[in-house]
């Protein structure tokens, strides 16, 4: 049976046009103490943010009404509810059109609901939302604010590099997504700049040791071998 919701919940707005997906993802949700508000269109979709609120937006891209990445766009220039992209597509181009224009996480179809409950968990975190039932504000350990260009451990500014706060910023667009090593130089440095993958480990030692600086553990950033870095997704 569904645990009640508390006062304290997060309200977590379902935009996919597949209401199997909808139900399954609604009863996960609610099964942690979240409201699930299940839409299947774009424009119920608008009408329940036009309620106001949502906490937070689980967002399928193809939408029979649009294209959610266009509905994204839009949001984004009135809104900055928290949105996790739901998707079928595995192209990397994508995802990474999605984080650019301000998804905060993204998840391939097929999925499991219980790891769609664990990103919902970490962004609302990094976003200072409630993370539901049991969550303490002391558990946001790392806060990033691309905006300003500014990142903080437990509270303590982290005082980064402008290459160290694309690094970590670039982390904590997807926590829990292995970045490769050349994926990063492509992100961070840029096609055109000149430098090795070893360039990447130099850097995330140094960020790693001001992490450890403001009390975080240094695994803040887990090193998969042989493969890259992710940030922890219990951050």
């Amino acid at each position: 049976m569904s645990a009640a919701p508390t006062p304290a919940s997060s309200t977590i707005l379902l935009v996919d046009d597949e209401p199997a997906i909808t139900d399954s993802l609604a009863y996960a949700l609610e099964r942690e103490g979240f409201v699930a508000r299940p839409t299947h269109s774009l424009a119920e979709a608008d009408g329940a943010l036009e309620g106001g609120g949502v906490d937070l937006v689980i967002l399928d891209l193809m939408l029979p009404d649009g294209n959610g990445l266009d509905w994204l766009r839009a949001l984004r220039q009135r809104d900055a509810t928290p949105v996790i992209i739901l998707s079928s597509h595995d192209e990397a181009v994508d995802h990474i059109v999605g984080l650019e224009l301000g998804a905060d996480d993204y998840v391939d179809k097929p999925f499991s609901p219980r790891e769609v409950v664990a990103r919902v968990r970490a962004v609302l975190r990094r976003s200072g939302g409630d993370a539901g039932p049991g969550a303490s504000a002391e558990r946001e350990r790392l806060r990033v604010d691309s905006e300003r260009r500014q990142a903080w451990g437990l509270g303590e500014p982290l005082g980064l590099s402008r290459i160290e706060f694309d690094l970590l910023a670039t982390f904590a667009k997807a926590p829990g997504r292995v970045f490769e090593r050349d994926t990063l130089l492509d992100r961070v440095w840029g096609p055109d700049v000149n430098v090795t993958e070893r360039t990447v480990d130099v850097h995330v030692k140094t960020l790693r040791k001001k992490l450890a600086a403001v009390g975080l553990s240094p695994d803040t950033i887990e090193t998969v071998r042989g493969v890259g870095y992710r940030l922890a997704e219990d951050v």
